[in-house]
């Protein structure tokens, strides 16, 4: 049996990032019950031609946004050399292919860039609160002549689970700094929340954006037309998710990927696996398998299996094996690995196969999984116009 079932959180509180939730809470949003509406994949009205929305992720990027973790009171003074470690070592990589722009407390910007180099550029600008730069960044659209502007979801900390009064502020900021138009999206969620296949199609999780920590009071119809009005698209496929057991709600981004217009990707547990994440794995490729795109075509569906817990290095019962988590940047794709060698060597030659114009570069970041997510979960792409 994987360790995957040892690692199932249990029913006195959350696992996977859950260790956070510890510091910086509001007791009201961890209390907050959720809503599960019926299955299904939910269309809406098209957007007009030439409107703006967000591109796939293969799409060329002009640079990549990061945030430097520097509180304690989140991380614990043990953890945090450890994840700013990690962090500096995701930057230093994706550098080599493209711009990095680090986000840095004043007090902490003289550390960012000892830690990531001369090749990364650390602004002081624009402070955060922690490193999940996905779920606090702006989401960049584009118009297809040329425009760029981006959209804000109201980051309010998973949940107001975590303390997020400038992470909440990150988004509208960056938008300033590359003097792109920007606007708030008329519901709250993270960018790790919702993936988008450029082409009128999102997929994400009821758990995570249909409950009521983010969105209360707000119906399936209601939700899908505001995403898609933010991302430009016309169809949401929703999956049921798991809820209440991360800080995240089961962010799709750990699960499921969009690769293309009707192309998209699910991270699948082990046979034996049978906790709520790998049932949840399991829902997400029959659904996306069964779905179509908004454009009406058949969805094909690759599956890139997971690893054996009892084979990886970590043994913390919260850890995120994540290999769907990975990072697009120009010419490159940053993955991580566990150090299961026979999966770790699989997830890179199936990356490789789907990306076979790309380098692959497979990174140690046990201490940011440790924390509850991966690389895909601390960058965000601005894309070229």
């Amino acid at each position: 049996m994987s360790d995957s079932t040892r690692r199932t959180p249990s029913a006195s509180g959350p696992s996977r990032r859950g260790f956070l939730t510890a510091a910086g809470l509001t007791a009201a949003g961890a209390a907050l019950a959720a809503v599960q509406p019926s299955a299904g994949a939910t269309p809406v009205r098209r957007p007009a031609a030439g409107a703006y929305r967000v591109p796939v992720e293969d799409v060329r990027h002009t640079r990549t946004w990061m945030a430097w973790p520097d509180s304690t009171a989140i991380w614990g003074r043990g953890a945090l050399a450890g994840i700013q470690a990690d962090i500096a070592l995701i930057a230093r990589t994706v550098a080599r292919y493209e711009p990095v722009i680090m986000c840095a407390n004043p007090a902490s910007a003289a550390k960012a860039r000892s830690q990531c180099g001369t090749s990364v550029t650390v602004i002081s600008s624009i402070p955060v609160d922690d490193c999940w730069m996905r779920d606090s960044g702006p989401v960049f659209r584009t118009d297809g002549a040329g425009g760029l502007d981006a959209v804000g979801l109201n980051f309010n900390g998973w949940g107001r689970k975590q303390a997020h009064a400038r992470d909440a502020l990150v988004a509208e900021r960056i938008a300033a700094y590359t003097g792109v138009p920007f606007s708030h999206a008329e519901f709250v969620g993270e960018g790790g929340a919702i993936e988008q296949d450029g082409a009128g199609t999102l997929m994400a999780t009821r758990s995570s954006l249909l409950n009521r920590n983010r969105n209360p009071g707000m119906t399936e119809r209601t939700l899908t037309a505001e995403m898609c009005a933010a991302y430009g698209a016309s169809k949401v496929i929703w999956f049921d998710g798991v809820y209440g057991q991360d800080i995240t709600d089961d962010h799709v981004d750990a699960t499921s990927r969009f690769l293309a217009p009707g192309e998209a990707l699910v991270q699948m547990p082990l046979a034996t696996d049978d906790d709520a994440y790998a049932k949840d794995a399991r829902q997400q490729y029959r659904l996306l398998t069964e779905s179509t795109t908004a454009a009406g075509g058949p969805m094909d569906v690759t599956r890139l299996q997971g690893p054996d817990y009892e084979r990886i290095r970590s043994t913390d019962p919260d850890f995120l094996a994540s290999y769907a988590n990975y990072y697009l940047c120009n010419d490159a794709v940053i993955c991580a690995h566990f150090g299961d060698s026979r999966a770790d060597t699989a997830a890179k030659a199936t990356l490789a196969r789907l990306y076979p114009d790309r380098t692959i570069e497979q990174l140690d970041i046990d201490r940011l999984g440790t924390g509850g997510g991966g690389i895909h979960c601390v960058t965000q792409q601005q894309p070229a116009r």
